[in-house]
């Protein structure tokens, strides 16, 4: 019998548990080489944390192109300049690596996303919003999910910033490290039980 968990969390309770901190390295890749390099490391783990951020957009019909891409280990987090490299080959084909599994939240976003860019057929994807339903969470949000299994506070203050900026701020890049690699924790903590 799979752990019970709070079925869900209030915005309250979150706003009083301390903040979590993306512990690990994070390297931004920037070119194709380097893009290489990274892909090679990762496709040696059998599961990664997934997720993309794209610049807002504040005006009506206003539409930008995904800028981010964010794959995660426990120890390192590699950030995709999309806006500046597209995406390369090799990456292309770790997405559609059938041996890594990646796991992300809110996949059919990401995807439509990834679309505008590529028309690859993305393979191996957990999505956790269809996962945690079966250990008792009812919560969707990636905030609320990890402050019910971990009692830590994701913030969200970076959501809105300019993700095609020349160079991605250090609180940028921490909170784009930070949601992949919490989605591996989740997942590696749900499947611990």
């Amino acid at each position: 019998m799979a752990q019970q968990y709070e079925h869900s969390i209030t915005k309250e309770t979150i706003s009083q548990l301390p903040v979590e901190e993306f512990p690990g390295r994070i390297i931004v890749i920037e070119t194709e080489a380097d893009a290489r390099k990274a892909v090679t490391y990762l496709s040696e783990f059998p599961a990664v944390g997934f997720d993309t951020e794209t610049r807002p957009s504040f005006r009506k019909g206003q539409r930008y192109k995904i800028a981010l891409m964010q794959i995660s280990t426990d120890e390192a987090c590699f950030l995709f300049r999309l806006n500046l490299i597209d995406i390369p080959e090799i990456l292309e084909e770790f997405l559609a690596n059938e041996k890594v599994l990646k796991i992300g939240l809110s996949l059919r976003d990401d995807f439509g996303a990834m679309r505008k860019r590529t028309d690859i057929e993305p393979a191996n994807f957990l999505d956790l919003q269809n996962y945690v339903g079966q250990f008792g969470i009812e919560d969707a949000s990636l905030q609320k999910i990890y402050a019910i299994l971990f009692n830590k506070k994701i913030s969200k203050g970076q959501r809105l910033t300019n993700w095609e900026a020349r160079t991605l701020s250090e609180a940028q890049q921490k909170y784009a490290a930070l949601d992949a690699w919490a989605c591996l924790k989740i997942y590696n903590q749900l499947k611990e039980i």
